[in-house]
């Protein structure tokens, strides 16, 4: 699933999320995007996507969320807080990658540990409060 795709309310950004993740197995998915652009909501939406049926949050001071019961695994990364790849290390991001489905906020912090093959997903706001306009494209590359 690759385009622009623009959507009207946090609902419809769930809703994308959920409809992207319905086609994965495994791998990862970079988000890109501000403060408040939608990226958890687009995580909580591929939680449903996968069949996680539970209550999902923002990994800010977790790190990592871990949602199991789906018919894959799948990781919720934020990297906000991560300094170095040592620290990306420690945490498990590279184990989690070999085991579900990864999301990750804040991407850019990966730098050249992004994973080639990684969907790359852009949440920008749009011209309404609640419009985003979201980019998903193949390549795993950096923004």
């Amino acid at each position: 699933m690759e385009g622009r795709f623009v959507t009207h309310s946090t609902a419809e950004t769930e809703a994308l999320g959920c409809r992207l993740a319905e086609g994965l197995s495994g791998g990862v998915v970079a988000l890109y995007g501000e403060l408040g652009a939608g990226k958890t909501a687009f995580v909580r939406g591929m939680c449903r996507g996968v069949g996680y049926g539970g209550e999902v949050s923002s990994s800010t001071f977790a790190l990592v969320h871990a949602y199991t019961g789906g018919r894959v695994e799948l990781f919720h990364f934020d990297l906000y807080r991560i300094a170095d790849e040592d620290e990306l290390e420690s945490c498990g991001f590279y184990d989690c990658c070999e085991q579900g489905l990864v999301a990750v906020e804040w991407s850019e912090r990966l730098g050249d540990a992004l994973p080639p093959g990684a969907l790359t997903v852009r949440l920008a706001y749009g011209e309404q409060a609640n419009d985003r306009v979201i980019t998903i494209q193949k390549g795993g590359a950096a923004c």
